[in-house]
């Protein structure tokens, strides 16, 4: 079949990004192969869905070769996969997660789905620090539109100037707030913040062939109904219909190819089934590998013309490197202590948030660090894993009995906040280090900032308080510094191929499209200019929509 298929466009990875991107490019009726470096994977058949904790090892909970649990849809991946190594430097910790697995981190992912507003895309223009986004939210805010309805996201409009409305009729209705989560509210609403519900991409209303969620198995396990978003229950089948895709799985690739020019010319890659190397030719590719994959792609596509890695004339290739901050703290809830039980599953992750408040502060320099943070909750009468909550003592009857009366009376505040790029954050190719196929590794290089250390300390704080005005009593609070999370741990990596308006400082235009190459494309976290404290995938699809539209455009009028 593959001998009969003649694709015009080649792109690398499976998960938001490629898939987008092969899914707007099928529509308009453009070929597409698309390569992607993990087995092949079918959430219909693979999902664990109704299985217990306490039926599988160590009850579920998480270790090495499964880093969020016996469960997690990540098959074979994680912060260590097998036979890929990545390197830090000496003064480093960074881990770096891998899905080797067709539809990425889309299977796993929190789904989590918040827009990015004004403030986001013009940080720079207001604090004068990173980088601006070469394009406006007016000019994005109508693709938000357009992924959020293909998507499926739940929530409402919240009028708060940090989460841009979505027009009538985009969301579907959120589920209800579970009984810890009023109280939150209502603290935050004392200390002058807002708890509002949390946008996610689960379908509470069903859409196409995707199923309503029916609060049955937790959404990182894989969804079989599809009623959470994954690229393999939506954009991978829906692009295939259209008898424009191919998929080629278990290739990871080495390289991208160009010519005595400097054209890009296709693709090397890896079968990892037959340890073979395939050289395969197309009129543009696209890179959705991931934000450091894609990189490192790239700067493995080294050539006379391209000495320092392929389309890095601005030598930004691998720099800005950024991860959201992390950093958390919980406490038991007195009031919440011997509550009646009742089935408060619901879609397995917050239905309440505490979105930024502070833009104001910030402007009148009241704040010691430029950039927001959310609260993420954690709360309510979760399935009991290996780990009970709370500072027992005993044993017994009367160990029991307090187990028992603090189970749900507990409340964690997740904070995740906004990155600034720095100079000291970055990533290259080691120089003697490579993987099982020979291919030089990536290495990583990390500091936090002042800032983020600033931002993690009153984000300590602020949870406190919330926590002490629901009654708990939190004692001291650990040095931002050891709080905060490492580097990569939070997994939203992005801004290693960062876009702007200028082949200066950037790596591609605002359409992805790289300033050396014009047949190359990034269409993943990688062209992110700036790291908002909101979770990064909403806005990759919305990019590689906007993106790959106009690429399809391109192609169709004979430009590329």
């Amino acid at each position: 079949m593959m001998t009969t298929f003649k694709h015009e466009v080649l792109v690398v990875g499976s998960g938001a990004g490629g898939a987008m991107a092969a899914y707007e490019l099928t529509k308009a009726g453009i070929n597409v192969l698309l390569l992607e470096a993990g087995r092949n994977y079918d959430p219909v058949k693979e999902t664990p869905m109704f299985k217990r904790k306490a039926d599988a090892p160590l009850m579920a909970a998480g270790n090495v070769d499964k880093d969020f649990g016996y469960y997690d849809a990540t098959v074979d991946g994680g912060w260590t996969v097998p036979d890929e190594p990545y390197t830090t430097d000496e003064d480093s910790e960074f881990l770096w997660w891998r899905a080797r697995m067709l539809g990425g981190r889309t299977n796993h992912w929190g789904r989590y789905s918040l827009r990015f507003s004004e403030h986001d895309f013009k940080g720079k223009s207001r604090d004068g620090l990173g980088a601006d986004w070469p394009f406006e939210y007016s000019d994005i805010a109508p693709w938000y539109d357009k992924t959020e309805a293909l998507v499926g996201v739940c929530g409402t409009n919240t009028g708060l100037d940090d989460m841009p409305d979505s027009p009538p009729g985009v969301l579907q209705p959120p589920p209800k707030p579970r009984v810890p989560e009023l109280l939150v509210a209502a603290a935050a609403n004392k200390l002058g913040m807002k708890a509002v519900p949390m946008h996610r991409a689960v379908l509470t209303r069903p859409k196409d062939d995707r199923a309503a969620c029916f609060y049955a198995t937790p959404c990182g396990h894989g969804c079989s109904i599809g009623a959470a978003f994954q690229t393999t229950t939506s954009l991978l089948p829906m692009a295939q219909k259209t008898g424009h895709l191919r998929v080629i799985t278990d290739a990871m690739v080495k390289n991208v190819n160009t010519d005595a020019d400097g054209k890009v010319t296709g693709v090397t890659y890896i079968d990892k089934n037959r340890n073979e190397a395939i050289s395969l030719t197309a009129k543009v590719v696209i890179l959705a590998a991931s934000a450091c994959e894609s990189a490192r792609i790239m700067l493995n596509s080294k050539s006379d013309k391209y000495p320092n890695g392929l389309a890095n004339s601005s030598g930004q290739l691998g720099k800005n490197l950024m991860d959201s901050t992390g950093a958390g703290l919980g406490a038991t809830i007195p009031v919440l202590r011997n509550r009646p039980r009742y089935n408060e599953d619901g879609h397995t992750a917050n239905h309440l948030f505490i979105p930024w408040w502070g833009h104001e502060a910030q402007a009148n320099g009241e704040l010691n660090f430029p950039r927001g943070y959310h609260f993420e909750i954690g709360s309510g009468f979760g399935e009991p894993g290996a780990w009970v909550s709370g500072d027992f003592k005993g044993y017994g009857e009367s160990l029991k009995d307090e187990a028992k009366a603090n189970y749900g009376a507990s409340v964690y505040f997740a904070l995740r906040g906004e990155m600034l790029p720095n100079p000291d954050c970055y990533m290259d190719i080691d120089p003697t280090v490579t993987d099982k196929w020979g291919i030089p590794v990536a290495r990583f290089h990390w500091k936090w900032s002042a800032h983020e250390i600033n931002q993690v300390a009153h984000g300590l704080e602020t949870a406190k308080a919330l926590l002490e005005t629901m009654g708990a009593e939190v004692g001291d609070l650990p040095p931002a510094e050891q709080a905060i999370a490492k580097g990569g741990q939070i997994i939203h990596e992005v801004g290693t191929a960062r876009m702007g308006a200028s082949s200066a400082d950037s790596v591609t235009n605002q359409w992805g499209q790289t300033w050396d190459c014009p047949n190359l494309f990034v269409m993943d976290g990688g062209v992110f200019a700036s790291n908002p404290h909101k979770n990064c995938t909403l806005t990759i699809l919305t990019l590689a929509m906007r993106n790959a539209n106009w690429l399809a455009g391109q192609l169709q009028q004979g430009a590329l």
